[in-house]
């Protein structure tokens, strides 16, 4: 009968920053595509019986040496979405305690994919990151890759592995920080030029056939589950799997199994058992020790503090009311320039954008220059020494990208697609797309308006998790309410908030008082008339996503 052992508390580690090729390097390192489905199909996708809140629930993000899946169906039929991350950080966007580790060992087709995957059904967690062994083989180099043409090569050992990348991945992981997860091509027996890029998570499943092979990865973990699965069972699947997705002959596969598997699981998983906390006969076929481990893990997350489905309000209108405007706050001179009629809109919100983004750039550090004319004459100037990038934040943070652009020609731009869970009210990361080692840059983060604050947090933080240093951080709107304005302020003091404008308050709707109604709609000219019921909104800032 499968037991569990009490929870252990994890232990707190600090994840080394070393840039070496063979260590882990946080994501600003290649421009980073993360794909997500389109909303509109996707909704046609839905279950109409589901509630609006269904389509705010994300899967899971799976590591494994296939391409990325955003879209997971369970037993039941309903479409889980991988993407729309919830705040892994406090109100004062800080980190909040680490995730929950899972660790799965077992044999080669044991079934620990097939563990891990149920579950996270029955979880059912807004978020859960799975991460794979099987994409930290190490690169072969020419001799070792003959041997693995010929079925040679023995991977079921220690050193096939790259425990130091693996054990610096859930480092970072369990901190909150991105990652780029290597993805093994089992064909050609080479890493693919494209990475995962994967972020901590609520609950994090690491599962390998020498997941507890290394005592620093095991002292990690929360509970450790091993898979005991009958080895004819996983020869056979092994069998299915080498010569059906993996391109191998079976001859070559049995060989490879008598020779390196079969004396691998004697002499390095098997042992494994010893350490376990839960030990699962025929793994993924036995559902009763699969939902003993599920409510063990539900138990020390409400001890946690963890409850999904309950709203969240993680600002306070009156929280900073007595309290002056913060000296990072800098406001755009009022000029008739800035002031403009309604008739005229997206003229003027584009003028107003201009003198913005002019604004901004004075805040980025020069140097004194000499420049020898062609007469032999000098010209003395000044001329950035530091690089500039702009982020902005999907959708209306996209409008200043013109601007942006006709200031600075050769800026590099960046996005982020946040948005607000109906049910929590939480903000959710969708989507981002960074420039190229982003942390050597000055970064120019641009929303159109600011309200509670939520979103530019999230972004915030998501900048400083790819380590962009706080104060390289500018942030720019076109309209922000003081509650936020203070909320980010005393929570990053060193990043800079450039506004045309401060509205005094937001009301109970996440509206800022008296504002400029939704920047977003109003700029696209996608406002829904008066009579006209919202099929799709694309909130702007802190509104929700909702679907109807």
């Amino acid at each position: 009968m499968p037991a569990v052992s009490n929870d252990s508390d994890l232990k707190d580690k600090t994840a080394t920053q070393d840039k070496n090729a063979n260590k882990v390097v946080p994501s600003p390192i290649g421009e980073r595509r993360v794909k997500i489905h389109d909303p509109i199909s996707d909704r046609k996708m839905l279950n109409p019986n589901q509630g609006p809140g269904h389509v705010c629930r994300r899967g899971r993000q799976l590591s494994s040496s296939k391409s990325e899946d955003h879209l997971m169906t369970t037993d039941l039929g309903m479409k889980v979405y991988t993407k729309g991350r919830p705040p892994w950080y406090d109100i004062h966007g800080q980190t909040l305690n680490k995730p929950y580790l899972i660790g799965i060992c077992g044999g080669s087709a044991s079934g620990k994919t097939t563990v891990a995957k149920s579950i996270i059904e029955r979880l059912g967690m807004p978020w859960v990151t799975v991460l794979s062994m099987d994409s930290f083989y190490k690169v072969l180099s020419s001799a070792q890759h003959e041997l693995a043409s010929k079925n040679e090569y023995n991977f079921d050992t220690p050193d096939a592995f790259d425990f130091n990348l693996l054990h610096e991945t859930l480092l970072r992981l369990s901190e909150g920080k991105s990652v780029d997860v290597p993805v093994y091509d089992f064909t050609t027996h080479k890493r693919d030029i494209n990475t995962n890029v994967m972020y901590g998570a609520d609950v994090l499943i690491f599962e390998g056939i020498l997941a507890f092979h290394l005592k620093e990865i095991v002292d990690l973990m929360d509970i450790k589950v091993f898979v005991d699965t009958d080895a004819d069972t996983r020869l056979a699947r092994r069998l299915s799997r080498d010569t059906g997705e993996r391109g191998r002959d079976f001859s070559g596969v049995l060989d490879q199994y008598i020779r390196h598997v079969k004396p691998a699981f004697e002499q390095y998983i098997a042992p494994g058992a010893k350490v376990a906390d839960v030990i699962i006969p025929r793994g993924g076929e036995n559902l009763v020790a699969i939902d003993l481990i599920v409510r063990q893990v539900k138990t020390q997350l409400v001890a946690r503090g963890y409850e999904a489905s309950k709203p969240i309000k993680d600002w306070d209108n009156n929280a900073f009311e007595h309290l002056p405007m913060p000296q990072s706050l800098h406001i755009v001179k009022d000029t008739p320039q800035i002031h403009h009629g309604n008739d005229e809109f997206v003229f003027y919100a584009e003028r107003l954008m201009r003198i913005l983004i002019e604004h901004a750039v004075n805040f980025i550090s020069y140097e004194d220059v000499e420049v020898q004319m062609p007469n032999g004459k000098s010209y003395y100037g000044r001329r950035r020494n530091a690089e500039l990038c702009g982020v902005a934040v999907m959708r209306a943070g996209e409008t200043l990208e013109k601007s942006l652009r006709a200031v600075v020609k050769d800026c590099k731009v960046g996005k982020i697609l946040i948005q607000t869970n109906c049910i929590t009210m939480m903000p959710e990361l969708y989507f981002l797309r960074l420039p190229r080692h982003i942390n050597k840059y000055k970064v120019l983060l641009m929303d159109a308006t600011v309200a509670t604050g939520s979103c530019a947090t999230m972004a915030i933080r998501i900048l400083l998790d790819h380590d962009v240093l706080e104060e390289n951080i500018i942030l720019c709107a076109l309209l922000m309410a003081q509650p936020g304005i203070q909320r980010i302020a005393y929570s990053f003091p060193r990043v800079k908030l450039i506004t045309t404008c401060v509205d005094p308050a937001i009301n109970e709707l996440l509206h800022i008082i008296p504002g400029m109604g939704n920047f977003g709609d109003r700029y696209f000219g996608t406002e829904v008339r008066r009579g006209e019921k919202a099929e799709f909104d694309i909130g702007s800032d802190d509104e929700p996503l909702l679907f109807n």
